[in-house]
């Protein structure tokens, strides 16, 4: 069964910086695209940036330039480096892969920005 599982996450001050992990259980190369997203508090989940398997991304207008996915194959892990973090960025951020017509999801990673 395909698993991912995200860490990386926690708290950090405005302006701050963290960087999410999301290990794949197989060869990161099996996956057409990674992509993250995030919940927010209250609110629906949102898509925040994709990487397809030629290695073209795309972000989200609300974090463009601030955030980039990447990976590494050797390691079957997705990264999201995410850079001048503000408080509305505060969120569940879950990893998602996509493998034919299947979708999966890792259990999330808390961030929290504080002001």
């Amino acid at each position: 069964q395909v698993q991912l599982v995200e860490s990386g996450g926690g708290l950090v001050q405005a302006g701050g910086s963290l960087r999410l992990s999301c290990e794949a259980s197989e060869s990161i190369f099996s996956f057409g695209s990674m992509n993250w997203y995030r919940q927010r508090p209250g609110e629906q989940r949102e898509w925040v940036a994709h990487l397809a398997t030629g290695g073209n991304t795309d972000y989200a207008d609300f974090v463009k330039g601030r955030f980039a996915i990447s990976r590494d194959n050797a390691k079957n892990t997705a990264y999201l480096e995410m850079n001048s973090l503000q408080p509305e960025d505060t969120a569940v951020y879950y990893c998602n892969g996509q493998i034919g017509t299947t979708y999966y999801w890792g259990q999330g990673t808390q961030v929290t920005v504080s002001s």
